[in-house]
């Protein structure tokens, strides 16, 4: 069975209440972006597409290679353009206001799965082609590609998602009394089944990219 490389594993893993300091080397994904409510038709739309590709790559390599790979768990990257809505997640990282204050039909995402070697363009090429026996209107948005988001500091929230604030003040505090601050977008690991945990027991990695203060 191929694995991830034991680093790549662990940025899979992170602790209650502390926030640790990893290094995320470049990886491949299957991504697609979109916005609007993660509650929406949009995000569900393109989460079917990514885990339909992902399971069909798995099921190449297996058939094709006899090689058996792990299926990732779904990530998301979060972030907004409007002015108002930026000062709100600003607040919300300082601990003063929580994610219900925004406005979610003007979020933005990028929705990903980690494919892990051996997992290629021809794998998967050949699984995209596999899912068009299904309907997913938005397979053609579907993308391969690397990236790396280098020095980050990650810690695991648990619980529902609407409650994260104290989990998102915990990590930007200790981000900046580390001295460093925040660059790029919020990073959302889902290690839990919203479709099958109860909301107080879902299981989250909460991640922001970093650079020297």
């Amino acid at each position: 069975m191929t694995e991830p490389p034991f680093d790549v594993k662990a940025l899979y893993r992170a602790r209650k209440g502390r926030v640790e300091f990893v290094d995320v080397p470049a990886m491949y994904f299957l991504t697609i972006t979109g916005e609007g409510d993660p509650n929406g038709p949009d995000f569900a739309a393109a989460v079917e597409a990514l885990y339909a590709v992902s399971y069909g790559a798995h099921s190449v390599l297996k058939k094709e290679r006899d090689v058996l790979t792990k299926v990732m768990p779904l990530e998301a990257l979060w972030w907004v353009d409007d002015r108002r809505q930026h000062d709100l997640v600003a607040a919300v990282a300082l601990g003063f206001a929580d994610m219900s204050a925004t406005d979610r039909d003007k979020w933005h995402w990028q929705a990903m799965i980690m494919q892990p070697p051996p997992i290629d363009e021809s794998a998967i090429a050949r699984a995209v082609e596999q899912s068009r026996k299904k309907d997913l209107p938005t397979l053609d948005e579907v993308r391969f590609e690397s990236w790396k988001e280098g020095r980050s500091a990650q810690v695991l929230h648990v619980g529902p998602y609407a409650e994260e604030a104290p989990t998102i003040a915990l990590l930007h505090d200790t981000i900046d009394s580390a001295g460093w601050r925040p660059r790029g977008r919020h990073h959302e690991i889902y290690l839990s089944d919203a479709r099958r945990s109860a909301p107080e027991r879902l299981r989250t990695i909460l991640r922001h990219p970093v650079e020297p203060a």
